[in-house]
This record gives C-alpha cells, sequence and structure tokens, in this order.
C-alpha cells in the first residue's frame, strides 16, 4: 500500500464490529480496509459531503 501510514482512530465498540462484518462479508483483508474504503468513497463523492457528513444521525442518544 503507497504511502500507508498506521493510525490511531478511536471507534466504538459497534463501530469496529460494522466494520469488521463488512469486511468479512465483502472478502476484504481486514477492518481497516473497511474503513478505507468508506473513506474513499467519501473523497470520490464530494458532492454527498454534505449529506455523508451534516446530516445528524444520533445512533448513541
Amino acid at each position: 500500500m503507497s504511502g500507508a501510514q498506521e493510525q490511531t482512530v478511536m471507534l466504538k465498540d459497534r463501530q469496529m464490529a460494522y466494520l469488521q462484518e463488512m469486511a468479512d462479508k465483502h472478502g476484504l483483508a481486514d477492518a481497516s480496509k473497511a474503513l478505507r474504503c468508506l473513506i474513499d468513497f467519501s473523497i470520490s463523492n464530494a458532492a454527498e459531503e454534505s449529506r455523508i457528513f451534516t446530516e445528524i444521525r444520533c445512533n448513541d442518544c
């Protein structure tokens, strides 16, 4: 992976479980690959930025 660096990201247990579930479901190497896929999708869909980042989704209220 070109230019990749190890990073620390704070996630809730259910978020990590979701990433692992998506990795397993889609044959990805691991949960970090699933997270990179989500980030790459967001980057490549700039028109959806507002919907992705400003729509309030309170899953922990």
